[in-house]
């Protein structure tokens, strides 16, 4: 027999940050070998999100 869990309980899931992800990824190509040297990278998609974060700042509000 299973138990449901409670409402508002303390167990599952919890945000890796402060601020939640878009729903909708961003993907793109890249060239043949780059996608398993980049998982090899330890911390990836933290440091890719960095990054992005840093290029829009740096184009500032002149692409929308």
């Amino acid at each position: 027999m299973t138990m449901p869990f409670q409402k508002n309980h303390k167990l599952g899931a919890q945000p890796l940050n402060e601020e939640p992800f878009d729903k909708t990824p961003v993907c793109f190509n890249v060239r043949k070998g780059v996608r398993n040297k980049l998982k090899a990278i330890p911390d990836w998609k933290e440091r890719l999100r960095t990054f992005v974060d840093k290029l829009i700042e740096e184009t500032g509000d002149s692409c929308q």
